[in-house]
């Protein structure tokens, strides 16, 4: 069938995976420490080994495609509504946990010990943050499902698993370069930015799953029923 992926297609589903307060929040805290540079590399290497990981295999075991006349399979259809149900949920879940006007988030405690890290703790927690959070999980799944419909040849899906990776990564790619690039110059602008992320991401979160996840339960339910 003729290719149909564009880059819109992918950009929700990168920008959920992006917008992840934590993750910035932690290479940020990273970069303060006393093993900055090689904390930071090693953040964004795990970041995107743990997309990578996951997303790869997923794409490796989308045998079930859309056929010949370029219409989605009937699994591809279910995984749409049933990625689309799990991201409303989440959505309400991070609109419900979302902090008071005026009051300070909550932080993981393992935040207090980031200053302490190794480069391969740093890799590890990365990895885990980006492979295993069910946010990302479901995100990454609709990412390749996408892929997996956009009527490419095999080396075309990698390409573009490829570009959708680096989409989810840039937000954490971003404060390492910039750290690189101004070096303590930087610190008052992370610092800021590492605050309102964690002050306000959870419901700008929220907002883009419903968005995201609106869509993918209408296209899984239009093709069910049509």
């Amino acid at each position: 069938m003729d290719p149909t992926l564009s880059l819109g297609d992918l950009l929700p589903a990168a920008v959920g995976i992006a917008m992840s307060p934590v993750p910035v929040a932690a290479v940020i805290l990273m970069l303060f420490s006393a093993r900055a540079r090689s904390n930071g590399v090693a953040f964004v290497a795990g970041w995107m080994t743990g997309l990578v990981v996951v997303g790869g295999v997923l794409l490796l075991l989308g045998s079930d495609r859309a056929g010949s006349s370029g219409e989605p399979s009937t699994t591809s259809l279910w995984v749409k509504f049933v990625l689309g149900a799990l991201l409303l949920g989440v959505a309400v879940w991070q609109w419900l946990s979302r902090p008071d006007a005026g009051a300070e988030p909550a932080t993981p405690r393992w935040m207090a010990a980031v200053d302490g890290f190794s480069a391969v703790k740093s890799f590890g927690l990365a990895a885990l943050l980006s492979g295993l959070n069910p946010k990302n999980l479901a995100l990454n799944a609709a990412g390749v499902v996408i892929i997996l419909q956009g009527g490419l040849e095999p080396a075309g899906e990698w390409i573009a698993f490829t570009v959708f990776v680096l989409l989810a990564s840039l937000t954490v790619i971003a404060p390492v370069g910039y750290y690189f690039i101004a070096g303590d110059r930087a610190d008052a602008l992370l610092t800021s930015l590492k605050s309102w992320l964690l002050r306000s991401n959870a419901a700008v979160m929220a907002v883009l799953l419903v968005i995201f996840g609106v869509k993918l339960l209408a296209d899984g339910i239009q093709g069910l029923v049509g």
